[in-house]
């Protein structure tokens, strides 16, 4: 019966996978029901999905009888990672690992592994143009995703490999947004030259990752790349200056200073950041707007979405 169609989702209260436990739970059709795999089930979050009619279920992504458990009897698995918790690919390719294998064990019939590209293939290890950083990668959070692709497909799992794009919400949640100088002015500050970034709310990841669920297995063992918008810093900095009614000043950091701000990651951040200017067509062309419309009609262009989050977005 189609209403025994259960997703398990990974990190169900979070960016991604809340777009996904949104869209399951807002479906007339009841297609899919949702089990909402969370750490913390006595969170606000979790007992709010559990009052709307979600399966809340308590999971630990480093436990792999706890993903078993978790994924048993599901149809689906939305299966996200959490790098800047812990800040290593190691640790997050083991958890990729282990979800796909409990993947495997436990008959699900279509993961949608939210992934990005291994930056290794474009840019070699003995590639000075690019720090190697820990040895062994050039933007780890990208690195340790794109190669734990391997691991659903050496396991057989039915699995679509979802390529996402640049979370507008850093600009609320990570200290991406524009800054007021000394002088009161606004700078958005961004590593892109006059390139142009694919853009997306975070939300929509998971409301796309839902139309994909929803149209059985055409897009099983394939890519699917979505964006947005494609859309460059200077572009970025008109459209919030418009909506904070404001002057936004267009800054494009060198690569080299981005690498040395004082945060944790501005290193794999900054490389991130060369890694879609210097190959700015692949990385671009690997997503399709059309596409990600197509699959979630509310997709927001950037302007829609700071239009809808202007009042989150942090200017001091």
């Amino acid at each position: 019966m189609a209403e025994n169609k259960i997703i398990a989702v990974l990190g169900a209260t979070g960016a991604q996978g809340g777009g996904l436990a949104d869209s399951i739970l807002n479906d007339k059709s009841g297609e899919f029901k949702l089990r909402a795999l969370t750490r913390n089930t006595n969170s606000d979050k979790a007992k709010a999905l559990a009052q709307r009619g979600a399966e809340v279920v308590e999971v630990d992504i480093d436990n792999h009888e706890s993903l078993v458990s978790a994924f048993k009897g599901a149809y689906g698995v939305y299966a996200v990672t959490f790098f800047w918790e812990h800040f290593s690919p190691e640790k997050e390719m083991e958890q990729v690992e282990s979800v796909a294998k409990a993947a495997k064990e436990t008959g699900v019939k279509h993961v949608v592994w939210s992934t990005l590209e291994d930056t290794r293939k474009w840019i070699p290890l003995e590639d000075d143009s690019m720090p190697t950083l820990g040895e062994k990668y050039k933007v780890p959070h990208f690195d340790g995703k794109g190669e734990s692709d391997k691991f659903f497909i050496d396991n057989d799992v039915p699995t679509t490999f979802l390529l996402t794009s640049f979370y507008w919400d850093n600009l609320i949640h990570f200290g991406m947004g524009p800054k007021k100088g000394e002088d009161g002015k606004l700078t958005f500050a961004l590593p892109m030259g006059d390139k142009e970034l694919p853009g997306i709310a975070a939300e929509d990841i998971g409301k796309c990752a839902f139309g994909i669920f929803k149209r059985g297995t055409e897009f099983i063992n394939k890519r699917v790349g979505i964006s947005g918008e494609f859309i460059s810093g200077k572009e970025m900095a008109d459209k919030l200056g418009k909506a904070l009614e404001a002057d936004v000043n267009y800054f494009p950091v060198p690569f080299d200073m981005y690498r040395g701000f004082d945060f944790p990651g501005a290193d794999d951040l900054g490389n991130m950041f060369q890694f879609k200017h210097d190959y700015n067509d692949e990385f671009l062309s690997a997503r399709d707007i059309t596409l990600a419309k197509s699959l979630n009609p509310a997709l927001l262009d950037f302007e829609g979405w700071v239009e809808k989050y202007k009042k989150q977005i942090p200017t001091e």
